[in-house]
């Protein structure tokens, strides 16, 4: 044999011995295995793999917990809105989690995927944006799409189509603590296949977190209500009553550089009604003075200064045009009316989905920082 063939046959060799190896790794789709809460689903041979076929709803690993290691799954894209991907070191009701998810609907475009915390049971890409948390990719709709995480400590990065390099890396969100594995398929069906989880293997590649640049002067800390219903902020005569009778639940501060995330203290959906809290903060002033709020909000607000209404507004997912996201910034504005002493601002901040949220600055009419004794 020339020594050119046998190099070529060493390779071939190791090539299925590698491909065997991860076979044997495979998670089987079945019921002994995953939990399947979908509408329907079928259990097929598809494109030469073995596969699930899921109407919306996930598939969650049954028995195991992930604190490292790397999870690798196949996904037949649609170019259709979905949300499809994989939710990890998640508690059992899966409210509080890691995610990293794809766009197959926006394909090229820097949003095209999204990594994000869930947090009481809202995910807040309306924070957690950019090239920080996201990245441009054109993905293929005729095969199968490759997704590997790997994840280490409060670090984890993406691989997609057995790429060699991390398409993104980024600092996790939540205490390292291991949780559930979940893969969901997004609202419509999809095909998912060749689920390996190994918590043997979690070595990062050349990690380069992204950056963003915070926003200056924030008010860097909100006292939260409980929770009431939106509807109340209709009747403007009864917001002294409305505002005397809630209870404090608790601080936020802000995160990002960006805004403070109203979820770290209140559940949006735990069986309770109400959608909307006030988000305080107390003001000091040396003398009668105008100054400028700026300030930022998901879903909806209603701006009250001294137990007076001055704004109100809506940013919320699609509220402005179709392919307005809502993300957070000091978008919006009003002028207050200062008296020497103490004053109280209060934010109703309602929330739908995507991120409850608020983040304010305060300024003179000038432009200028207003520095508050």
């Amino acid at each position: 044999m020339k020594p050119k063939t046998h190099y070529w046959l060493l390779l071939i060799v190791i090539a299925l011995g590698i491909q065997e190896m991860y076979s044997q790794n495979v998670i089987p789709m079945d019921t002994t295995h995953w939990e399947i809460t979908t509408k329907s689903y079928v259990l097929e041979n598809y494109k030469g793999k073995e596969s699930i076929y899921i109407q919306g709803g996930a598939i969650i690993l049954k028995d195991r917990k992930f604190l490292n290691g790397t999870i690798e799954f196949d996904m037949y894209l649609k170019e259709t809105p979905m949300f499809p991907g994989v939710i990890f070191r998640a508690n059992n009701d899966f409210k509080d989690a890691e995610e990293f998810y794809l766009r197959p609907h926006l394909s090229g475009k820097p949003d095209a995927n999204q990594a994000t915390p869930t947090v009481k049971g809202v995910a807040p890409w309306q924070l957690y944006f950019g090239p920080k948390y996201s990245f441009p990719y054109s993905y293929n709709y005729e095969g199968w799409t490759h997704v590997k995480l790997v994840v280490h400590g409060d670090r984890a990065q993406v691989f997609l189509d057995h790429s060699k390099k991390p398409n993104l890396s980024w600092k996790l969100f939540h205490t390292t603590k291991e949780g559930r594995i979940m893969i969901r398929g997004g609202s419509t069906a999809i095909h998912i296949a060749d689920v390996v989880v190994n918590e043997n293997e979690h070595t990062l590649v050349d990690f380069q977190a992204g950056e963003r640049k915070p926003l200056e002067n924030l008010i860097q800390e909100w006292e939260v209500s409980d929770k009431f219903e939106e509807k109340l902020l209709n009747n403007a005569n009864g917001l002294t009553s409305l505002i005397n009778t809630r209870k404090w639940q608790g601080k936020i501060t802000v995160e990002e550089g960006t805004a403070a995330n109203i979820s770290r203290q209140q559940e949006l959906r735990d069986g309770k009604p109400g959608n909307t809290v006030f988000a305080k903060v107390e003001l000091k002033s040396n003398k009668d003075q105008l100054a400028f709020l700026e300030f930022g909000y998901s879903d909806r607000v209603v701006v009250i200064f001294n137990g007076q209404p001055l704004y109100r507004g809506t940013n919320r997912w699609r509220s402005r045009d179709y392919r307005y996201l809502g993300t957070l910034g000091l978008f919006d504005g009003a002028y207050l009316n200062l008296k020497k002493g103490k004053n109280t601002l209060l934010l109703a901040v309602s929330e739908d989905f995507g991120g409850w949220l608020v983040t304010g600055r305060i300024r003179k009419p000038d432009g200028s920082i207003l520095e508050l004794k």
